[in-house]
């Protein structure tokens, strides 16, 4: 199954409130709407796009080793994932799909991180959850993803609603700005150049990571 078909079917069992995704009926129209405004706001156009140059990042990983997308895009391109987190689980699946496909990206010459704004603990549990043996890097304050042009501030009335589901994201991601990174995933030239890029503010859409093959094997092992 796909990526997106994965997505299409949680969402749809979400929806319907099937176990184990009981959830109040009357948040769905909230998160949809903030969705629909994200998208209307013109944010995703204005990121970062193929043809860029982007700036240099060093993070650290879930185990407090600082990662260096310089030193990474010395051994050829780089795929850069932003998620919003371990609790997002269209992220999730992202990731393991990801870590599907990671063979083969490293098998083009390539590498790959994922980078969500929470804390090395919570990293640590995205690691975990997913099994992924890629590095996964904390972000904070969402820095790297502003540098990107993807950090947004939640609207109040979704910072309540996530108050009410208890999702707290100062608590995750020790950082009382209710920011998120939109879902991007980049492919970035040794050159710092992206050749490939996919922003969609509906987080519930999300490229298939096969996808990246045909760039990455036309700029890696060169």
């Amino acid at each position: 199954m796909s990526l997106q078909a994965t997505l299409d079917a949680f969402k749809a069992d979400f929806r319907a409130g099937k176990p184990p995704y009981s959830a109040p009926s009357d948040i769905h129209p909230i998160m949809e709407r903030a969705t629909v405004e994200l998208i209307a706001s013109g944010q995703a156009s204005r990121a970062a796009k193929a043809g860029d140059k982007v700036p240099m990042f060093t993070l650290q990983d879930g185990h407090g080793h600082e990662v260096s997308s310089q030193e990474l895009l010395g051994e050829g391109p780089l795929v850069v994932s932003f998620y919003r987190g371990v609790w997002c689980p269209y992220c999730n699946f992202e990731l393991q799909a990801l870590e599907a496909t990671l063979p083969m990206i490293r098998e083009a010459g390539a590498n790959l991180v994922a980078i969500s704004p929470q804390l090395a603990v919570n990293s640590q549990k995205s690691e975990r959850t997913n099994h992924l043996s890629f590095p996964i890097l904390s972000d904070p304050n969402n820095r790297v993803a502003d540098s990107f042009g993807v950090r947004y501030a939640l609207p109040n009335y979704l910072v309540d609603l996530y108050k009410r589901l208890k999702n707290n994201l100062p608590a995750f991601n020790g950082d009382d700005s209710w920011t998120l990174p939109i879902p991007a995933r980049y492919v970035i030239a040794p050159d710092r150049t992206i050749v490939y890029a996919e922003v969609n503010p509906d987080y519930t859409q999300r490229p298939e990571p096969e996808d990246l093959l045909p760039v990455l094997r036309q700029y890696g092992k060169r």
